[in-house]
């Protein structure tokens, strides 16, 4: 393994491929099992993943809880298992002549916190077992409701019956699931013909690559990955971060990167009620 490889890739994921697959060939290309990603993309869907090299591992969900946005196209009129083209027909339904004016209508009740059922064929796990697996299996699992936060919500374009469109929302959202919320506010049914990640945080697909085209030039350090935190610099309490000692510092803000003197990430800390900082996790 190339020595330093802590940090995080951009990927821009293609379709048909998992994000195990992704993940899988970047252990073999940088030689290492300790990569992950923040965020699974299905198979059916592309753009942006993040993945987290080595000790970056240990940051993956503070990129995992920022905003995404996606580009995605909702087919009205057909429904299918999965809730997107891959999967099996389950419905079809007449649609009505829909205006953009009826569609941004509906669009606007779905700003701000909104609860949705995750699909039956997802990642979540039920007891232990992705719920994907025991729809394959045909075992009924009582699925729950979550809330979730729709940030953003533009209508693009509208031909024919499908609806392409623009969403920023929080962590845990399945846009399948709003595609079939949205069809049935609409009065019929539906499911999603397209979905690409455009952005994970700061991090733009513009900026990504696919799997094949990487190499370690490409992994941005733990100190820019976490670019949307707050940095302290410290020299004399270096090592008291490092055995992950409480720390007083002279500032306000509720959770910090530090670094020592030359810029190596050392821990992220969180401000308690008794004035003092205490490590959330270490970085080293």
């Amino acid at each position: 393994m190339e020595e330093n490889l802590d940090g995080i890739i951009l990927i821009n994921k293609e379709i048909n491929m998992t994000s195990r697959d992704v993940v899988n060939i970047a252990c073999k290309k940088f030689q290492t099992k300790k990569i992950g990603h923040t965020g699974t993309l299905d198979p059916f869907a592309s753009g942006l993943l993040v993945l987290t090299i080595n000790k970056a591992t240990k940051i993956a969900s503070f990129i995992e809880a920022t905003t995404k946005k996606y580009i995605g196209e909702l087919t009205l009129g057909i429904a299918t298992d999965t809730y997107d083209l891959s999967g099996k027909v389950v419905e079809k339904q007449e649609v009505k002549k829909l205006t953009k004016e009826d569609i941004e209508e509906v669009f606007k009740t779905f700003i701000g916190e909104i609860k949705q059922i995750p699909p039956l064929y997802s990642a979540i796990k039920y007891n232990g077992e992705p719920l994907y697996k025991l729809a394959r299996q045909g075992k009924e699992v009582p699925l729950k409701e979550r809330t979730v936060t729709i940030y953003d919500l533009k209508l693009l374009s509208l031909t024919n019956n499908r609806i392409l469109f623009e969403v920023t929302c929080s962590k845990g959202t399945y846009i399948r699931s709003l595609g079939c919320d949205i069809a049935k506010k609409l009065n019929t049914c539906g499911h999603l013909s397209l979905l690409t990640r455009i952005e994970v945080g700061n991090f733009k697909l513009k900026d990504a690559k696919l799997i094949s085209e990487i190499s370690s030039k490409d992994i941005i350090p733990i100190k820019d990955a976490l670019s949307f935190m707050n940095k302290v610099i410290v020299s004399d309490l270096e090592k008291k971060v490092i055995n992950g000692m409480k720390i007083s510092l002279n500032i306000t803000d509720e959770k910090v990167l530090i670094l020592n003197k030359q810029n190596k990430a050392l821990a992220i800390y969180v401000r308690h009620e008794d004035g003092f900082y205490y490590c959330l996790r270490g970085l080293n």
